[in-house]
């Protein structure tokens, strides 16, 4: 099974990939699955084929780290379904993988939608988990008259190798925004808070995932740290405490340049950039290219709509608000993400 047009967003994240989803939202073609990798996680593509009652599991089972933020009273602005919340709560039954950013941006009425999809899914034969995700994206397109579907989800970079072996004939977007302004947000953040300390539990442990840590790795770990693994953590572990915001320029570096190398070893054709700022200064122009790029006209009206929604507040943020000495230091910690994308773009043109 080949959808029409299936195309993936990928990025650090805190890049204007909210916004983008909700301008994708808005056009009467395209269906913007928002953080929808992001929400189904590592149980996106279990090993060997699977019947719809156990991949519909991969979809309703919460997220575990979203659901322990949720538990612990750290929640991201990213969340929708708490805004409004209907028959699920994080303290009891938990928020369904599918509820917390994906249905609630689709629908005023994601139990609903929840539960329409379920009634589906769960009769499905088995399969390959690809071929799971491609019958949803299309169950839904049908749903609501779309026939291209973009999915978006912040800090994704990592997930493309996995995405390109599953749909091979995916496109892919790299979104990126300048690295200081980009970093200083990602620092604000609670979820990118929560990724520096998970990181950091990595580099004391050694291990590249914090799925192959072992028991005993776990106990040695500092208790404030330790505590992130469980149900819920003290939301002052992540509000409160002091991180150096040049390790998110770091942060930055790596995954844009993850991003950058990605993006490079794509056949022609199936790799396209966009860089906020450029997306604020020529919205229409890089919105019709998005457009073309995505298989879909680009509206008039449509065009309108989005560019009214760009926040042009965010440009230089960094600039603004830090000390010539910090700001210096995150340049620095941005140095190597900059340079590879000043490569890539010199050898694109």
């Amino acid at each position: 099974m080949t959808l029409r047009s299936l195309t993936f967003v990928i990025g650090t994240g805190r890049s204007g990939s909210t916004a983008l989803s909700r301008i994708l939202n808005s056009h009467p073609d395209v269906l913007s699955l928002n953080e929808y990798m992001a929400s189904v996680g590592d149980a996106a593509f279990p090993e060997g084929p699977l019947p719809g009652t156990e991949f519909w599991e991969t979809l309703f089972r919460p997220t575990p780290y979203f659901a322990a933020m949720l538990r612990s009273g750290v929640p991201m602005p990213e969340f929708l379904y708490n805004r409004a919340p209907g028959r699920y709560a994080p303290e009891t039954t938990g928020i369904p993988a599918l509820s917390l950013m994906v249905l609630p941006h689709l629908t005023d009425d994601p139990d609903g939608l929840l539960d329409e999809l379920r009634a589906a899914v769960v009769e499905w034969p088995e399969r390959t988990p690809a071929a799971h995700h491609e019958a949803l994206f299309e169950l839904l397109g049908a749903r609501f008259g779309r026939t291209a579907v973009v999915e978006r989800s912040g800090y994704s970079t990592g997930w493309a190798p996995r995405l390109r072996a599953a749909f091979p004939y995916a496109k892919f977007v790299h979104l990126f925004r300048d690295g200081p302004d980009c970093a200083l947000s990602m620092s604000r953040h609670s979820g990118y808070r929560v990724i520096s300390l998970m990181r950091e539990i990595g580099e004391l442990t050694g291990v590249e995932s914090l799925a192959d840590l072992t028991a005993e790795q776990a106990r040695s770990l500092p208790p404030d740290l330790a505590s992130l693994l469980g149900e819920s953590f003290d939301p002052a572990l992540v509000r409160d405490r002091a991180f150096p915001v040049r390790q998110f320029g770091d942060l930055w570096s790596e995954l844009v340049s993850e991003g950058v190398r990605f993006l490079d070893e794509l056949p022609a054709g199936q790799g396209m950039t966009l860089g906020y700022e450029d997306l604020l200064d020529a919205p229409s122009e890089e919105l019709t290219r998005l457009a073309a790029f995505v298989g879909v006209e680009p509206d008039p009206r449509w065009l309108e709509s989005a560019c009214a929604q760009l926040d042009h507040g965010r440009r230089d943020s960094a600039r603004k608000q830090l000390t010539a000495a910090e700001y210096d230091g995150l340049r620095e910690g941005c140095a190597a993400g900059t340079r590879a994308l000043r490569t890539a773009a010199h050898h694109s043109g």
